[in-house]
């Protein structure tokens, strides 16, 4: 790979802690929580080119970013190579993020079934075209990837691995690539394969992030051993716990980490729907029921309080609900 441009990622104290992206959940208000929390970066929801590159107001919206938030990094998900351009030219000049990623990732099959999210990775030559074309519309923002392990060609006669993508790209400069262990036939099972992740580490000398299976300090130190990765991508392990990236900071530092009593958790997450009211009006509390039952989650009874968080639509009924909870 050719040297690579400077840009944040270089300057991160090391591990770097990122907040996976993750459509429907890492929204601004959660982004700034869990900034607040120890996160290093953030990540946008995924944004379409095809909206962004017509700029929709909805997609505009999607990836709108705060400096509060910084680093930020929004993420685009597509297959033309000529909207990459365009959307990494908007995003470069109107919403002005830290860095630009590319979702080479997503195995929902709304997105890979259209030849997008980990389907490119059946087709190098438009994924080289792709991050070629984002690299240019970036305009000098650091471009980054995010990918899984691998993925059947559609004929389903060989494999195609994240490794290939990196080797067939290895001239263009990318920022930072963040691996996800699982492969897009099994997406969500158990199992995660960090010796893959360590794999792509022995030929891929840029900034390395693993991700996948990540939901406590003690994981996260062992991926870290076993990865020999920069940093580390939390995904479903930050649901209703955005406070895990300073858990992980003080266990890598001090070998201990303090568990969070109700009370603080109570204050992280009426703090999280306020800061929903202020940027997204009564929607926004309606977006968050879903994680307000990720912050209860384990507590005795937590399913006897579901009925009442998934109908609150003000800041003061979220507060009386989250009062009452022991």
């Amino acid at each position: 790979m050719i040297g690579f441009m400077k840009n944040f990622w270089q300057s991160l104290p090391k591990p770097i802690l990122v907040v996976s992206p993750m459509c429907g959940v890492t929204d601004l208000p959660f982004r700034l929580i869990c900034r607040a929390h120890g996160a290093d970066v953030v990540y946008t929801e995924m944004t379409m080119v095809q909206a962004l590159a017509h700029k929709s107001q909805k997609a505009l919206k999607l990836c709108e970013v705060s400096k509060n938030e910084s680093p930020v990094v929004v993420q685009l998900g597509g297959n033309d190579p000529e909207l990459f351009f365009k959307a990494a030219k908007i995003v470069a000049e109107e919403i002005r993020p830290d860095g630009i990623d590319i979702n080479f990732g997503c195995p929902a099959k709304k997105v890979a079934g259209h030849g997008s999210g980990v389907a490119l990775l059946r087709d190098l030559n438009k994924s080289y075209e792709i991050i070629q074309a984002t690299i240019e519309g970036a305009a000098g923002l650091p471009v980054s990837l995010k990918t899984r392990s691998e993925i059947k060609a559609k004929d389903q006669t060989k494999i195609v691995t994240s490794l290939d993508l990196l080797q067939k790209t290895r001239d263009l400069p990318i920022a930072a690539v963040m691996i996800h262990g699982r492969s897009f036939e099994a997406p969500w099972i158990e199992q995660v394969d960090y010796d893959y992740i360590k794999k792509i580490r022995e030929n891929y000398h840029g900034i390395l992030i693993a991700n996948g299976g990540i939901d406590s300090p003690e994981k996260a130190k062992m991926v870290l051993a076993t990865t020999q990765a920069d940093g580390l991508a939390i995904g479903h392990g930050v649901y209703g716990r955005p406070w895990i990236f300073q858990q992980i900071k003080d266990y890598l530092k001090h070998g201990r980490y303090k568990q969070l009593s109700w009370p603080q958790k109570r204050a992280i997450a009426l703090k999280h729907a306020k800061l929903a009211f202020k940027t997204k009006g009564i929607h926004g509390l309606v977006e968050l029921r879903k994680q307000l039952l990720w912050y209860v989650k384990g507590l005795p009874k937590a399913t006897a309080y579901r009925q009442d968080l998934v109908r609150l639509t003000t800041i003061d009924e979220i507060k009386q609900a989250l009062k009452k909870i022991k």
